[in-house]
């Protein structure tokens, strides 16, 4: 494996140049298919292409688009020129859309057909499937290019947090940083027979980490344009794909496909590696329900430290199912209070792919970050007694009931240990006399009846009183983010309207 320089330039020439590096879906009824070779001389073209025009060194380039073969040339050739690539979240709005671009300082948009109306005037944009001039294919410069090498810190990209509450904050991250931790996956020695199935968003840092770890690894990525539960289960059978990688959204959607599960051939899947949300053990033993031979395992990173923040326990144990590791030595550490080594406390993260700061917001750049350069994720850990780290909840959705803190995963959880629920997303509701009141939204298992009273009961029998939901409203989904998170924000308001409506 070569000596990795510049986050865009991944492809192992040394290796079989002709093996397969991507299976793109994207163009419905017309499977796309692109060597190791065609991705490398196509992202040398890109940043030729990119040269020619006259953009520099430095330039914010930005790609408003959903998952597509385009998408990840644009990325790869924009950063191999020593320009900065920002994927945008297109599932925003057009004014955040806007506050981007212009926070962003972006020179050019890459986007598709679809999103082209979401690129504010005045903005010069590049259509991967245009018919005029500036359309993509146009766009290539076709021959050698030496990649750029960038100095020590130099920013490859920056990526906008969806965040709960206010404007996106913008997150630049170095070439150094993850090239780091795309060399700490390699370490784990990927089989070269593996394909990724990828339809987690490409604007989004699991999507992208996944895509950037195979081409590195030499692997084979099945591309979805975005997330579809039967198209994804398809995929699996069509390509005999057998490493998925998802969040636990994602993946609680696909169980509930019994039918299209039954009738496709799952018996290629080897790995089930899901991150970015807290997992269930109902949602775990769903999922070996159908794939009885798969390796399941539950990942966790942060836009703003990287991936990389737990790994294998240095005694062999196994990693419990619902855990999300066991924390690097120096990368990370649980924080509570004065109390630096906590069993349960905030996670504290500390490595190269750490963000040098927020994009023009330094106030925000100094509450995140401690005096000694951690991390403050915002994440609630606790410890077991191997060492093996659990997520509790975040700080910012921790609430306040009667006196009581309340982190909803905790409640959600036990209510997904009911052999009737399927899925479970808690909110609080501002209340006169407790201050906050948990409400719950469930989703049942299909087939099956079970009455909110029930479920209160349930709840007042399997933990504290004060935790128990005051209602309970039963849907047929949780609605998701354009991250493929519970939309808990979108939940909070229909659960204040429903409310509102009965008193």
């Amino acid at each position: 494996m070569k000596h990795l320089r510049n986050l865009g330039d991944l492809i192992d020439r040394e290796n079989d140049l002709s093996k397969p590096a991507l299976i793109d879906l994207s163009v419905r009824e017309k499977v796309r298919r692109f060597s190791h070779e065609d991705i490398d001389a196509a992202a040398k073209a890109m940043a030729r292409g990119l040269v020619k025009k006259g953009f520099k060194r430095g330039d914010h380039i930005a790609i408003l688009a959903a998952n597509s073969a385009e998408f990840l040339i644009a990325y790869l050739g924009t950063m191999r020129a020593g320009m900065i690539s920002i994927p945008i979240n297109h599932k925003f709005p057009s004014e955040t859309i806007e506050f981007i671009l212009s926070d962003a300082a972006c020179k050019l948009v890459f986007t598709d057909q679809d999103r082209l109306s979401q690129v504010p005037k005045g903005y010069p944009v590049v259509v991967f499937s245009g018919t005029d001039e500036n359309n993509f294919d146009n766009w290539l410069d076709w021959g050698d290019f030496e990649t750029i090498i960038p100095e020590k810190n130099e920013v490859a990209m920056f990526l906008y947090t969806s965040g709960s509450t206010g404007r996106p904050k913008g997150v630049p991250l170095t070439h150094e940083g993850h090239l780091w931790v795309i060399e700490m996956r390699l370490r784990q020695k990927p089989e070269p027979f593996h394909k990724m199935l990828v339809a987690a968003p490409l604007y989004h840092m699991n999507g992208l980490a996944i895509c950037k770890v195979a081409l590195a690894a030499h692997l084979t990525i099945v591309l979805l344009p975005q997330f579809d539960a039967k198209e994804y289960i398809r995929a699996i059978g069509d390509y005999n794909v057998t490493w998925l990688t998802s969040v636990a959204a994602m993946m609680a959607m696909v169980v509930r496909e019994e039918k299209i599960l039954q009738e496709t051939n799952l018996s290629s899947v080897k790995i089930v590696r899901m991150g970015s949300a807290p997992v269930s053990i109902k949602l775990i033993a769903d999922i070996r329900k159908f794939l009885p031979n798969a390796k399941i395992t539950n990942g966790y990173g942060t836009t703003e430290a990287g991936p990389v923040v737990y790994g294998p326990h240095p005694e062999g144990l196994t990693q419990p199912d619902v855990s999300v590791g066991y924390p690097i030595e120096g990368i990370a550490r649980l924080v509570d209070g004065e109390n630096l080594n906590a069993e349960h406390g905030e996670l504290h993260c500390r490595n190269p792919a750490v963000t040098p700061g927020y994009h023009n917001l330094p106030e925000k750049t100094r509450e995140a970050m401690t005096d000694d350069g951690w991390y403050r994720t915002g994440d609630i850990m606790r410890q077991d007694p191997e060492g093996f780290h659990y997520f509790v909840g975040r700080v910012d959705d921790m609430f306040n009931c009667g006196g009581e803190n309340i982190y909803p995963s905790e409640i959600e959880k036990m209510l997904e240990r009911n052999t009737s629920i399927e899925q479970a997303c808690v909110v609080p509701i501002p209340d006169d006399i407790k201050g906050f009141k948990p409400i719950a939204f469930v989703v049942k298992v299909p087939g099956v009846s079970i009455e909110e009273q029930s479920i209160k009961e349930y709840s007042l029998a399997n933990g504290p009183a004060y935790q128990h939901p005051r209602t309970v409203f039963f849907v047929d989904s949780l609605p998701l983010t354009g991250t493929n998170k519970v939309d808990r924000k979108k939940l909070t308001q229909v659960a204040e309207n429903r409310l509102s409506r009965r008193s």
